[in-house]
């Protein structure tokens, strides 16, 4: 008997090759098979003229899709049906979750099987779960396909409803999402929040003390004066800067401290008040797929799609088990793996005395219904499994967290004494913290956020010497410490899907699409690991909340997700669902339609910015990008903003300064001695720059320069736009061969170039005076390696141009090389799975 088997990826395939018998086949659909139409061209020319054809859901008769198989998946399902023809059974082998039920049941309407078919679902990829699963086989639950063929159109619904309208009223090629909307909506409150914030400044004093008879050192930090409370950065209204409740705290400023400190000088110093408490500590519950995302993001930088991305590969090899889950259990298999591995690695001590499970499900607890841990039922140590770079890193942190579940309580000690200084009739009360690890337990593999326990160990504890109530202690040092209170922190990924997840907007598994959109549409850009939003954002954002205040609630969108969950659950049927979302008077539809009418598209440009100062400064964004706008003398004036800016970078000073030099920008700084040309001080999209010389049919680009990093337009004078407009300029030639060396300022900033050979100058040295012997000293200094272009995989010869062809990866991505020509690799695609096929089409689908 011969079967066929179908799973979703090559990387799959050659896993599960490894455990079935002789007489399987198994083979790839390479993700979804099809879908609905992502262009018009993919519209069967039968339906292009139906009303809802550009939607690709028939609105009109149950919101029946219309699915097509994207030209690159066609090879595919020929391969398939091909195989499909020698078989004697099918067996589909996808995911289990929503998409990979769906997958199976778009295979099943594809192939047309006409022999028997089976479900075979499992969670991890060993021989113990295959075996099992081949065993246990079942049906497609039609309850799980409907969920995310819900999903799938009510996403389709919402962008392609909303998204024309940004178009038209903002500017073309935005787009709207049910749940991107929401996270957008999340980055610019908090934008405005961090906008509004008054900083404040406030004192305390930090003492370095000893027990009198004891050489150790301590610190103390001062709480309160006279028994009255210090304030502190809680005790300010974030908007005003001032205290919220003045009478109940002490406000200190500099010369109030600095007099304490004095004061305090000449005090009597003695122990008032110790109080001893002992704390056990529980291990975290084993990851689940936002907690796994957040981790990751906070320990090593990945971004919620690197985590998933990697974990798919430690899936798909193996490694662990399905990496999108809402569920903290652990099978009993799962648990015995880990307490083995907790024994032989730390030794009985290190085990705690009974089992501990945890059985947190998240809202609906769709997709697999585990944790993600490491797979089988005994556990690969990470320096034994053979893996390297961001693989070894994620697997690593998935094996502590998990084994961390079966160790032992961690015993704490903390102490806090209290120790006042007495003088001149003030009393100044100094608390001093320590903290023991009685017990380390479960700290000794896991500690969050931290990625050496034992270091984290050793960072933890502070230690006291031993204190009773009066004792004396000396003073050995004192001073005042000045503190700014802090804006709220913008969001990062891991924080963003901290909040989507308690919010209840979207599901974990979605996490990493939605911040991957947000920032691919320009609605967000990273900054270290910060998400700050972007001027579209606001003006998106905006509209909505006065137009559709719905799209960006989360309690709505919330809800939503919950239907979603009924529908996986057999409860809630999904036209019925998808009516009252999209149809009848209170719809989506008719609100875009009742609203269009009413949104002035120069209204919807401007964007409301908590700022102070701005009377009288509108800011907007246009088809090219933010711009400012005043009327002075009667006439409005314009100038567009740096594409470096943010929102919260604006200030009326900045403005101003921007428009004052676009207003006079027909008017020259000056004119070059030698050419009498006019020399210009302007500002565009990508900030203030010099140059020389004006636009005419003769001269359409005259030569331009940026301003360097740090300089303002106002520090501008014609003898310096003159420095700038010599860049790159020469230094004279090399003594070695006698080429020439120059200096100039490129897109990576100033540097230094000779034959060919580029260094960056360091920003001790500066582009406009930098000399020949300086140029060569840094010339000869070794290059610090930079990743460039290296092969991935060589796929062969393409069939007509017999042109090589090869996975590469660079510094923008992974991509293939077809002879000269460089095509990046669609998102979502594993360059280690890119095959021939999928290189061929998507050569031809770029030209």
């Amino acid at each position: 008997m011969k079967s066929l088997v179908i799973v979703e990826s090559p990387t799959k395939t050659k896993t599960i090759k490894k455990y079935l018998p002789k007489g399987y086949v198994v083979d790839s659909s390479m993700g979804h098979i099809r879908d609905l139409p992502s262009s018009a061209k993919e519209i069967p020319a039968k339906y292009k003229k139906e009303s809802w054809s550009n939607l690709g859901i028939n609105v009109d008769d149950r919101f029946d899709p219309l699915y097509v198989i994207p030209s690159s998946k066609k090879k595919v399902v020929t391969k398939l049906k091909k195989l499909l023809k020698d078989a004697d059974e099918l067996i589909l082998a996808t995911d289990e979750d929503r998409e990979g039920e769906a997958i199976s049941w778009h295979l099943m309407e594809i192939l047309k099987p006409k022999v028997p078919v089976k479900r075979m679902a499992f969670r991890e990829i060993t021989k113990e779960a295959v075996m099992n699963a081949l065993e246990n086989t079942r049906d497609i639950d039609m309850n799980l396909v409907h969920a995310q063929e819900t999903r799938r159109i009510l996403d389709r619904l919402a962008g392609y409803t909303v998204s024309p309208l940004l178009w038209k009223k903002i500017s073309p090629g935005l787009s709207a999402g049910r749940v991107q909307s929401v996270a957008v909506e999340f980055l610019v409150e908090r934008e405005r929040e961090r906008m509004k914030f008054r900083s404040a400044t406030y004192y305390d004093l930090k003492a370095q003390l000893h027990k009198e008879g004891d050489d150790y050192k301590f610190d103390a930090d001062l709480t309160h004066l006279n028994e009255k409370r210090l304030a502190s950065g809680k005790d300010f209204d974030e908007n005003t800067g001032k205290l919220k409740k003045p009478k109940s705290v002490v406000l200190l400023d500099e010369d109030k401290a600095s007099a304490l400190v004095d004061d305090l000088k000449e005090a009597k110093w003695s122990v008032i008040n110790v109080d001893v408490k002992t704390q056990k500590r529980n291990p975290a519950p084993p990851f689940i797929t936002s907690t796994l995302q957040q981790e990751a993001n906070r320990k090593f930088g990945f971004s919620a799609r690197d985590t998933m991305s990697v974990a798919q590969k430690l899936y798909e090899k193996g490694f662990i088990t399905y990496m999108r889950t809402d569920s903290t259990r652990l099978s009993g298999q799962a648990i015995g793996a880990a307490r083995d591995a907790v024994t032989d690695e730390y030794g009985e001590d290190y085990l705690f005395e009974r089992v501990r499970n945890y059985n947190k499900k998240g809202k609906g607890a769709q997709e697999a219904h585990e944790a993600i841990r490491p797979s089988g039922s005994r556990f690969v140590k990470p320096d034994k499994a053979g893996l390297s770079g961001r693989e070894f890193k994620l697997y690593d942190l998935i094996w502590k967290r998990t084994i961390a579940t079966q160790m032992a309580e961690a015993e704490l000690e903390f102490t806090n004494v209290t120790i006042r200084a007495s003088h001149n009739g003030t009393d100044a009360d100094f608390r001093a913290g320590g903290k023991k690890i009685l017990f380390p337990g479960y700290f000794r593999a896991y500690v969050e956020g931290s990625d050496d326990p034992e270091a984290a160990l050793e960072n933890q504890e502070n230690f006291l010497p031993e204190m009773n109530e009066g004792d004396s202690t000396g003073l050995d040092d004192l001073n005042f410490v000045s503190h700014e209170t802090k804006p709220p922190a913008r969001y990062t990924e891991a924080t963003l899907v901290k909040e989507l997840e308690k919010r209840g907007v979207g599901r974990p598994s979605t996490y990493a699409s939605i911040i991957s959109t947000i920032q691919d549409r320009g609605y967000a850009k990273s900054e270290g690991k910060t998400l700050i939003p972007t001027f579209t954002a606001f003006a998106v954002s905006s509209l909505l909340e006065k137009h559709f205040p719905e799209l960006v609630d989360s309690d709505f969108t919330s809800e939503l997700e919950n239907k979603l969950d009924a529908v996986a659950e057999g409860t809630q049927d999904p036209v019925k669902y998808l009516e009252d979302y999209y149809s009848g008077d209170n719809g989506l539809k008719a609100k875009v339609d009742t609203q269009e009418d009413k949104i002035d598209p120069q209204e919807a440009k401007l964007l409301d910015l908590p700022l102070e100062g701005m009377e009288g400064i509108k800011v907007a964004v246009g088809r090219f990008g933010p711009y400012a706008r005043m009327t002075k003398n009667g006439e409005e004036v314009t100038t567009s903003l740096p594409n470096d800016m943010d929102p919260s970078d604006i200030s009326s000073e900045k403005l101003e300064e921007l428009i004052k030099i676009s207003e006079e920008q027909d008017k020259p700084i000056g004119h070059d001695p030698e050419t009498e040309d006019p020399i210009f001080l302007l500002s565009g999209r990508y900030g203030p720059y010099v140059q020389r010389g004006e636009v005419t049919e003769d001269n359409k680009k005259p030569k331009r320069v940026s301003l360097l990093k740090g300089m303002e337009p106002a520090d501008v004078d014609l003898d310096l736009a003159l420095e700038l407009l010599k860049l790159p300029r020469k230094l004279g030639e090399h003594p070695e061969d006698g080429k020439v060396v120059r200096a100039g300022v490129g897109r990576y900033g100033p540097y230094v170039v000779h034959d060919g050979k580029f260094k960056s100058i360091p920003k001790s040295d500066s582009v406009l005076d930098i000399e020949l012997d300086r140029a060569v000293e840094l010339l000869a200094q070794k290059k610090q390696s930079r990743r460039g272009s290296n092969e991935i995989k060589d796929l062969g010869k393409h069939p007509d141009t017999d042109k090589p062809i090869k996975v590469m990866t660079g510094r923008y991505g992974p991509y293939i090389k077809h002879g000269k020509k460089n095509i990046s690799l669609p998102k979502g695609e594993a360059p280690e799975d890119f095959t021939m096929s999928k290189a061929i089409d998507l050569i031809k689908e770029k030209g």
